[in-house]
C-alpha cells in the first residue's frame, strides 16, 4: 500500500468516527468510537488497525493533567503496537479535530481532553491501569461488596484482556506476589449466598438474621446481629457484629465460614457512636485475649514487656519494630533486649513460640510463663 493510500485510509478512518461531541447531553466516547469504528473495519484491515491504534491514544489521555507524546508512544508500544513516534503525533493531530483534546506550547508537547469535553468512559484502559485492577482482582475480591464487584467485573475482564499480548505480565505482574508470613492455609469453604448477603447487608447498613455454629458447638444458633466491619485474618474472614440480644451491645467476631445461612433484614444496622475500625483492631481486638494472660490489668492491652533474643534471632526487630514505643539493647553477652509496649494476645503468644530457642526470657513473667514455661495453655 502506497504512503498516498495509507493516508487517504487513515483520513477515512478519522472522517468516519463521532463528528464532534454535542453540548447538549454527556456523550459517551465509547459508543461513539465502537459504532462508527466496527462499520470501517468490516471495509478496510488498515482501518481497523488505526481505529484501534486511535483508540488507545485517545484512552491514554486526562483531563487534568498533560500527557506527553513520548509516553504514549510507549504505552502504545507496551500494548504491542508497532508503530513510530511521528505516527502518534499525527494521530493526535487528527483527532484534536473531531474530540475536544487539546496541546500545550511545551517541549516536549502535552496533550489532554479539555476541560469542557463532556466525557464518560473510555472502553480501553491504559497499561498502569490495567496492572492496578488485575492486582484489585487477585487479592481484594474477597472483601468486595457484590454491589462493588458486579460493577468491577467487565473492567476486571478488560484487563484481562488489555495485559494479555503486553509485555507488562512478564516485566511486573509475574514478578510480584503476596505470600503469607506464616504457615498457608487453604481457606475454609464459605457459603456464597451468606456471604453476599453479610456484604450487602454491611454496605447499605442493615441488620441480619443467621444461623451460625460456634466453634465450641455442634449445632447453629439464631442471631440477629448489626454487621458493623469485615475483616480478612490470614485466610479466614470475620464478621465484627453485635447481637440483638445482647444489653451490653459487645462487639463480637463471627467467622464467616460458620454461617450456614443469612437473612437480610429491613430493619438498620445499629454501630457503636465511638466506634473506629482502626482503635478497634490497635487495641488488639483482633488478636484473641489469651485466657491466662487476660488476668493481666486491663486484660493485657497496653503492657510493657522485655524480651531477651539471641543477637541473630532478635535481629529482625531491629528493622521491624514491635511498637512505636520499642528500644533495643545489644548486650556484652551477644544477646539482645527489646522493651516494647503490646497487647496480651494469643496471637503474640504463638509469634514468640516461632522463636524457639532464640528467645532466652521475657517479662513479665506470666508472659514467660505461657511462651517459655512447661505450663500447657489451651489457646
Amino acid at each position: 500500500m502506497t504512503a498516498q493510500n495509507t493516508k487517504a485510509t487513515d483520513t477515512d478512518t478519522i472522517k468516519n468516527m463521532k463528528q464532534s461531541l454535542t453540548d447538549s447531553e454527556s456523550v459517551d466516547v465509547a459508543s461513539d468510537l465502537a459504532s462508527e469504528a466496527t462499520i470501517d473495519s468490516v471495509a478496510s484491515r488498515h482501518g481497523a488497525a488505526t481505529t484501534a491504534r486511535q483508540w488507545q491514544v485517545l484512552s491514554q489521555l486526562q483531563r487534568n493533567r498533560w500527557v506527553g507524546t513520548t509516553h504514549i508512544y510507549e504505552q502504545l508500544k507496551l500494548a504491542g503496537f508497532d508503530i513510530s513516534l511521528r505516527t502518534v503525533q499525527r494521530d493526535l493531530n487528527a483527532l484534536a479535530k473531531r474530540f475536544p483534546i487539546e496541546k500545550n506550547n511545551a517541549n516536549p508537547q502535552g496533550w489532554r481532553w479539555c476541560d469542557d469535553a463532556p466525557l464518560q468512559s473510555l472502553p480501553h484502559m491504559n497499561l498502569s491501569q490495567a496492572v492496578a485492577f488485575n492486582m484489585v482482582e487477585a487479592n481484594l475480591t474477597q472483601l468486595l461488596p457484590p454491589a462493588i464487584l458486579d460493577e468491577l467485573f467487565p473492567w476486571f475482564d478488560l484487563a484481562r484482556r488489555q495485559l494479555k499480548n503486553s509485555k507488562v505480565t512478564h516485566s511486573w505482574i509475574d514478578r510480584v506476589r503476596i505470600e503469607p508470613a506464616t504457615q498457608p492455609l487453604i481457606a475454609p469453604p464459605i457459603d456464597i449466598e451468606s456471604k453476599d448477603n453479610i456484604y450487602h447487608a454491611l454496605f447499605y447498613q442493615q441488620q441480619i438474621k443467621a444461623r451460625y455454629t460456634r466453634s465450641n458447638k455442634n449445632e447453629a444458633s439464631e442471631y440477629i446481629l448489626n454487621p458493623i466491619a469485615i475483616i480478612q485474618r490470614g485466610v479466614i474472614i470475620y464478621l465484627l457484629a453485635t447481637r440483638t440480644d445482647d444489653p451490653e451491645l459487645i462487639i463480637r467476631t463471627f467467622a464467616l465460614h460458620r454461617f450456614a445461612s443469612v437473612e437480610i433484614l429491613e430493619t438498620s444496622a445499629v454501630t457503636p457512636e465511638d466506634f473506629l475500625l482502626d482503635s478497634y483492631l490497635d487495641a488488639g481486638g483482633m488478636g484473641f485475649t489469651h485466657p491466662l494472660l487476660s488476668q493481666l490489668p486491663d486484660h493485657g492491652k497496653n503492657t510493657a514487656v522485655e524480651l531477651t533474643f539471641t543477637r541473630r534471632a532478635g535481629k529482625s526487630l531491629t528493622e521491624s519494630q514491635l511498637s512505636e514505643d520499642q528500644t533495643v539493647t545489644i548486650n556484652d553477652d551477644d544477646t539482645l533486649s527489646v522493651k516494647a509496649t503490646v497487647n496480651m494476645t494469643s496471637q503474640l503468644v504463638w509469634w514468640l513460640r516461632g522463636f524457639g530457642d532464640g528467645l532466652l526470657a521475657a517479662k513479665p513473667d506470666l508472659l514467660h510463663q505461657v511462651v517459655l514455661g512447661k505450663t500447657h495453655n489451651p489457646l
